[in-house]
Order: structure tokens, then C-alpha cells, then sequence
């Protein structure tokens, strides 16, 4: 990070549903991440996570918080809401599976492409569900890895 050894956090608050502001909070870690100094590339993985993990929200909760904290070795985005949660995280994560609503599949979203896109651009990946209470999602890329 050019050497700046301070960290930040920075918390968006996404509302369910809300497909018109989808990719706001994602942009808005992007341009963070890039006036840290951060490598584009570690920026481009973390900015689609983002992405993904913001549209989870919008799509399949009641709401809910996604977070950025930034150090000067790790960047953690966090998605964390209270919603229906997720019954079996292992077939979530197979590409292909969705249980978004139609909805949101004839707006082009759903596509069951959110989880594995997720893990694929993650150093690390922790989800946590209970169903009928919420999702945690944790995805950690390493700034001085790669």
C-alpha cells in the first residue's frame, strides 16, 4: 500500500431489493482501494467479490451491512445480514445453483454465480448461515501476496 501503514474501515449499509443502487458500495470500495495504492490486480479481485457479495444482499436478504477493512498486509470485506440464511452452503457454492427470486433473474442477477465467483477471487473465504437468522460472509485477499 505505497507504504502507508495505517488501516481503515468503511461500512455500507445495502437495502434489500434495492437493484437501482446495486454496485454503488462496490465502486465506492474500488476507488478506495485504488487511492490506497493498492496493486490493480489485488483491486480487481476484491472490487468483484465486492461486487457479488453486495448483490447476495440486495438479492437474497432482509438487508444488511457490507464492510471493508483494509491493513497494511490484508483487505477484509464482510457482508453480514439478517435474512432467511443459507441451508446447505456447500451446494451454494456449486456454480449454477441459485434460490433467487424470478425477479431478480429477469433483471440478468441470479444466475447462482455469486458464492463461487466470490471464492474464486478470494485468498480466503468464510461464510457462516443459520437459517431464518443470517449470513456472514468473510473474504480476505493478502496485499502483499501474488
Amino acid at each position: 500500500m505505497g507504504g502507508n501503514n495505517r488501516s481503515i474501515e468503511q461500512v455500507f449499509y445495502i437495502k434489500a431489493g434495492d437493484f437501482a443502487s446495486a454496485g454503488e458500495a462496490s465502486s465506492q470500495i474500488k476507488k478506495t482501494l485504488k487511492q490506497l495504492g493498492v496493486d490493480s490486480g489485488v483491486v480487481r479481485r476484491a472490487t468483484i467479490a465486492a461486487y457479488e457479495a453486495e448483490m447476495n444482499l440486495i438479492i437474497h436478504s432482509i438487508g444488511g451491512e457490507l464492510k471493508l477493512k483494509v491493513t497494511p498486509e490484508t483487505i477484509i470485506i464482510t457482508a453480514e445480514d439478517k435474512g432467511p440464511g443459507i441451508p446447505d452452503i456447500d451446494l451454494a457454492m456449486q456454480e449454477g445453483y441459485s434460490t433467487a427470486p424470478e425477479i431478480a433473474r429477469e433483471l440478468g442477477f441470479g444466475a447462482g454465480m455469486g458464492l463461487p465467483n466470490i471464492k474464486r477471487n478470494a485468498d480466503r473465504l468464510n461464510i457462516q448461515s443459520k437459517v431464518g437468522e443470517g449470513t456472514l460472509v468473510e473474504i480476505y485477499f493478502d496485499i502483499k501476496a501474488r
